[in-house]
């Protein structure tokens, strides 16, 4: 069996159907079910939903041979794992936003809302800019309409979030997309059948892009 971690939610619905044309369904996953593990044994594929912050982690420590994780997670959390494939979908971007207007006192330490706390530090190391990062799980656009923060780094889709709280994207760190990744160990053994999977994968990505 090829054990496969998929995130839980629409992302990884969309992924599944990607894995499901490429050859390897697995129906009941489909199913009004609360079961996480669904197996195919006529295909040797065993998937399971998981928290897709949690996706590369099951594929760094080896319970899932292969899985599906955002650019985000693999930016913030640098797994050890090997990252085989762009799947192009669930794209997006990871950004600085400020409210409208807002001018950078560069003679002050700038303060920072993310829960992306390694891609923050990293990209504004990578400016030379001192800042002080408060880490927020949630909501954090009122961050700078509160004064808690001057700016938020965070995940933006379509920006409408931003627009409605008065907050304008200000610099792009990096565009994010799902990524197939792989356990390193697992690779080495099951090397011809993860291939012939990516490639079949890449294959429907490229006939969905048409």
């Amino acid at each position: 069996m090829l054990n496969i971690a998929l995130p839980k939610g629409r992302l990884g619905e969309k992924v599944y159907g990607m894995f499901e044309k490429a050859g390897y369904p697995c129906p009941e996953i489909l199913a009004d079910t609360r079961k996480l593990i669904f197996e195919n044994p006529e295909k040797g594929v065993r998937y399971f939903w998981v928290k897709p912050s949690d996706v590369s982690i099951y594929v760094e420590r080896g319970a899932a041979d292969i899985g599906v994780a955002g650019k985000d997670i693999i930016l913030e959390y640098s797994p050890d794992v090997y990252e085989l494939a762009d799947l192009n979908t669930g794209k997006c971007r990871m950004a600085v936003a400020a409210p409208v207007g807002f001018k950078d006192d560069e003679t002050t330490t700038l303060r920072v809302a993310t829960k992306f706390a390694n891609i923050t530090r990293r990209y504004y190391a990578s400016i030379g800019r001192d800042i002080d990062i408060i880490h927020l799980n949630g909501s954090i656009e009122i961050a700078p309409i509160l004064g808690l923060t001057d700016v938020i780094v965070d995940i933006v889709e379509t920006g409408t979030t931003l627009r409605e709280n008065h907050l304008e994207v200000i610099s792009t760190i990096a565009q994010l997309s799902a990524r197939l990744i792989a356990n390193k160990a697992a690779y080495k053994f099951k090397q011809k059948f993860i291939d012939e999977m990516t490639y079949g994968i890449l294959s429907v990505r490229k006939e969905e892009s048409k």
